[in-house]
């Protein structure tokens, strides 16, 4: 498929592992699967995904999501992740430790698309053939072998083959005139609680949730595009609220353009590569 083959002879052993099952990752996952790849994504066993309605991270919690005409499912196991592979009924979403999952799925490429910012990656070129990592927190010939490149401007989806990508802004941009304003963060590490999830419509000033009795109150009006599910546990600091200010459903579960330029910059990397 897409000119991958194997180096094990078990005609389902994936050809992409996707670390991370975020908006960004599923745009890669989805592309990938479209143009032929076997792909698998590797979750946590409760993902703090922010935008649940366009990540298939959500099937986790849901066991099956559906973006843009392509399916995902939870999986548990590398053999159950292997019979999806088989069948091509979706993308393996797998929940297994990395540590049982790399030796056993032996994977030609790994997507590092956990976009964890300010942190260095954990992956490593040793990973697999080719691993490839989307921005801040990769040198390219450390953590990864190539390194895309995910700030907004001129270089969204430029292929890094020395050096790094952009360091993490921090600033979003901007809908409605609204930045930053628009998400709410932990005051503190705990337990989120919150009554509300997708798609609910919040006024400026409405409390959305709770973190150990601290209140998380909405800066702006308008619809919440994305939320951390109910009852997990969170680090000081991690975003937990998107609040969309011009209030209209449909992009709940639209992928974005910058997640798609990614994808294309990944799919572009690996037909160059393999």
């Amino acid at each position: 498929m897409g000119g991958m083959k194997p180096s094990h002879p078990h005609p389902a052993v994936p050809g992409v592992i996707i670390r991370g099952g975020n908006d960004i990752a599923s745009a890669v996952a989805h592309r990938l699967f479209t143009a032929g790849y076997p792909v698998v994504i590797f979750e946590a066993p409760q993902p703090l995904t922010v935008r649940r309605g366009m990540a298939y991270a959500s099937a986790v919690y849901e066991g099956h999501v559906t973006l843009d005409g392509v399916a995902a499912e939870h999986v548990r196991t590398v053999r159950e992740a292997v019979a999806l592979l088989r069948s091509r009924a979706a993308i393996p979403v797998l929940t297994a430790p990395d540590a049982e999952g790399l030796p056993a799925l032996e994977p030609r490429v790994i997507v590092d698309a956990r976009l964890r910012k300010k942190e260095r990656s954990t992956s490593r070129v040793t990973d697999a053939p080719l691993v490839i990592g989307l921005g801040p927190g990769f040198a390219a010939g450390i953590e990864a072998h190539l390194v895309i490149e995910t700030n907004r401007g001129p270089n969204l989806g430029r292929i890094i083959t020395e050096g790094e990508a952009d360091p993490y802004t921090g600033e979003p941009v901007e809908i409605a005139g609204y930045g930053k304003d628009r998400y709410l963060y932990a005051p503190r590490a705990g337990i989120f609680r919150t009554p509300l999830d997708l798609g609910a419509r919040v006024e400026v000033g409405q409390v959305v949730g709770h973190i150990e009795g601290e209140s998380l109150t909405a800066k702006v009006g308008g619809i919440i595009r994305g939320i951390v599910k109910d009852g997990l546990a969170v680090q000081e600091g991690a975003k937990l609220v998107d609040i969309d200010p011009r209030g209209d459903p449909a992009y709940l579960s639209e992928l974005s353009r910058k997640a798609w330029i990614i994808a294309d910059a990944v799919l572009t990397t690996i037909r160059q590569r393999l």
